[in-house]
């Protein structure tokens, strides 16, 4: 630009001033960037603040052609607009509302507002552009951090519904954290089973004594306790700003992530609702996980249990047979005196018996086994058996018990109930050879603390649970194995030492008792085993003992014998005719009924509940009750009562049975008309 045409623009200057320094001066001051573009689109002159913005030196912006500083993907259009202009220049005032990016000298794009000034009507060929970098307003600087947060949640809610696999958004939520607010450390702590240890699941910028995979405490009153139930970040040395965001699902704490930076003050009203957003998809994500995991066990375990429900079922029949022969076989004259024949038929027969609680544990996992449930005193029923076991285990085992002050009484089996905590009292033992500690510890369990699939329970469902814990200091169990610690047969012990029925029959009868149970453990950190039941509702007191009737039956009873297996109903009749009972046998319902004609004269209907393609046990019975009104039924199976719908109060006989349990079970029927 000539010297001499500075008057041309028509600016009147204080008398004495030289008027080439003032427009220098004014020209290097200006705070927004100034370029001089000539018609050809050179880059004429440039102002400091022009090379910072651009990050150009001011000597090589001069001879630069403008199109230089448009990014690529508009230059064409730019060109064309520039032509455009240059034929009909105009004043265009910052502010327009136009999304306007300059090109940087590394590539880079810097949002801009652009004002063109035309200095044709002053006679000079040129075009003064002001241009000012938009991003240094802080408005505009927390509207652009506030749509990078909004974006980074997005795509962080869009992989939280793709992925199947919440590894990948344990380990991606720290990352995102730390590359949105541009920090040094996210740190990942997710809630141990024990509840009572956090777990370092995934990080950035972990410290020294948070390596990848430790465990760390959370008990109430320590720094990471406050931090996951109150959101309380605990201070670091040599860290200027901290912040915890608590991952909670479904009332209960699954986690916390822990955020640091070394610039004081880091964490605003902005980062703190981008990080309450991504703690609560992260926690979502985490919990649906969680809940599939339950739901697929559950799915497996159910299977599992109705498969070997029908071998048990089909095993009982053939038992039956068996026990029922040998029982047969044990009073025959011809085998009376004979010491060496007494004896096969002894060890066969308690082979028998073990084969019959060999079913018996399978129908207990498979939730099929006839329950007695009765208020139970939890507190005096583990007293007992702490003291039981102090005098069978090893002596170098610690025996306690910790029942909570007014712990409710639970509503379950008795015997069942007592049967699984020895089950888990017998591993325990065995995880613990050179002896160790077993505690016993009951109390009400919180809502927040309820597993799963009880929560999902519905409107039948209890209200209130008691928790009965069982906790040794053993070797703990891998992952591995304890995913399938309730699976019938699976057993980590030697040959010959457990069966594998051990916690399968604990979980049978917690699921059937409207409970649940559930493994927390780790190697070299023990087991705990926690037994849920619901509580008994009001203020119940065990129901007293049932005594067994004696087992004496009418002269000439006249029993219909309903038995779809051949082998099975001949045994029974044996049974029977010992008896001195008088015996029609049928094969099916349908049989059944057209032998329950007037005048048949028959005393008691005995009848297996599984009758093959026909009526079953329970119809069957309905029917002949229908037109025998007080007609004593005895029901016969090895399945629960309640599964196989039988109606209440409707007495069940499981099978195998002897004879004198078959003796008991009529005389109670008919005692009871």
């Amino acid at each position: 630009m000539a010297a001499d045409a500075l008057p041309a623009i028509g600016v009147r200057l204080p008398p004495g001033l030289d008027p080439h320094g003032v427009f220098r001066s004014l020209f290097a001051a200006y705070p927004d960037a100034l370029l001089v573009v000539g018609h050809d689109g050179s880059i004429v002159l440039a102002n400091p603040a022009a090379a910072a913005l651009l990050d150009y030196g001011v000597d090589e912006l001069v001879g630069l052609p403008v199109d230089a500083l448009v990014p690529d993907a508009i230059r064409p259009r730019h060109a064309a607009y520039r032509r455009a202009y240059a034929d009909s220049p105009r004043a265009r005032p910052m502010g327009t509302q136009m999304d306007l990016l300059a090109r940087r000298r590394d590539g880079s794009e810097v949002m801009v507002e652009i004002a063109l000034s035309p200095l044709q009507d002053h006679g000079l060929p040129y075009v003064v552009a002001a241009i000012r970098g938009i991003g240094a307003y802080p408005r505009v600087r927390q509207a652009l951090q506030r749509a990078r947060y909004s974006e980074q949640v997005a795509q962080f809610g869009r992989l939280a519904v793709d992925a199947r696999d919440p590894q990948l958004l344990v380990e991606q939520a720290p990352r995102v954290a730390a590359e949105a607010l541009e920090i040094e450390s996210a740190v990942l702590l997710l809630l141990e089973p024990g509840r009572h240890e956090l777990r370092v699941a995934a990080g950035v910028g972990l410290l020294p004594d948070e390596p990848l995979g430790s465990r760390l405490s959370a008990v109430a009153g320590t720094a990471l306790g406050r931090a996951l139930h109150e959101g309380v970040a605990p201070p670091v040395a040599g860290w200027g700003s901290v912040h915890a965001v608590p991952l909670a699902g479904r009332d209960q704490a699954l986690g916390v992530l822990l955020l640091r930076a070394r610039a004081p003050e880091r964490f605003g009203s902005d980062e703190r609702r981008f990080l309450d957003l991504l703690g609560s998809l992260l926690a979502t994500s985490l919990q649906r996980a969680h809940s599939e995991e339950a739901l697929n066990h559950s799915q497996r375990l159910e299977s599992v249990g109705q498969l070997t429900g029908g071998i048990a079922h089909d095993f009982n029949n053939l038992l039956t047979v068996i026990s029922g022969n040998l029982q047969v076989l044990e009073e025959l004259p011809a085998l009376a005196g004979d010491v060496f024949g007494q004896q096969l038929v002894g060890a066969a027969a308690r082979a028998s018996r073990r084969g019959a609680e060999l079913t018996g544990k399978l129908l207990t996992f498979s939730r099929r086994q006839v329950l007695q449930p009765a208020a139970i005193d939890v507190e005096i029923l583990l007293e007992s058996l702490a003291d039981m076991l102090r005098r069978t285990l090893d002596q170098r085992i610690r025996i306690s018990v910790e029942a909570e002050p007014g712990c409710p009484q639970v509503l379950a089996d008795p015997a069942q109930l007592e049967s699984a905590l020895l089950n888990v009292a017998i591993n325990a033992r065995d995880a613990m050879p050179e002896g160790g500690a077993l505690e016993f510890c009951c109390r009400t369990l919180p809502a927040a603390e309820l597993p799963i699939e009880l929560t999902a329970g519905g409107s039948a469902a209890p209200e209130r649970y008691v928790e009965i814990a069982v906790a040794d200091s053993g070797v703990g169990m891998p992952e591995h194995v304890k995913e399938r610690a309730f699976e019938p047969f699976f057993t980590t012990k030697e040959a010959g030492r457990g069966t594998g029925l051990g916690l399968a029959t604990v979980y049978g009868f917690a699921r059937q008792s409207r409970g649940a149970v559930l493994i927390d453990s780790a190697p070299g950190a023990g087991t705990t085993v926690r037994l849920v039941l619901p509580e008994v509702p009001g203020s119940g007191e065990p129901a007293p003992l049932e005594t067994a009737p004696r087992a004496q039956l009418p002269a000439g009873l006249h029993v219909l014998l309903v038995e779809d297996d051949a082998e099975v109903r001949q045994v029974v009749q044996r049974f029977l005719a010992g008896f001195g009972c008088r015996v029609t046998e049928c094969a099916s319902g349908e049989d059944a009924l057209a032998a329950l004609a007037p005048g048949a004269g028959i005393d008691v209907l005995l009848s297996d509940i599984a009758l093959g393609a026909g009526l079953r046990g329970t119809e069957l019975a309905e029917k002949a009750r229908e037109r025998m009104p007080g007609l004593p039924v005895l029901l016969m199976s090895g399945y629960s009562s309640a599964l196989l719908d039988a109606p209440p109060g409707w007495p069940l006989l499981r099978k195998p049975y002897t004879r004198t349990e078959l003796a008991r079970a009529l005389a109670r029927v008919i005692a009871a008309r």
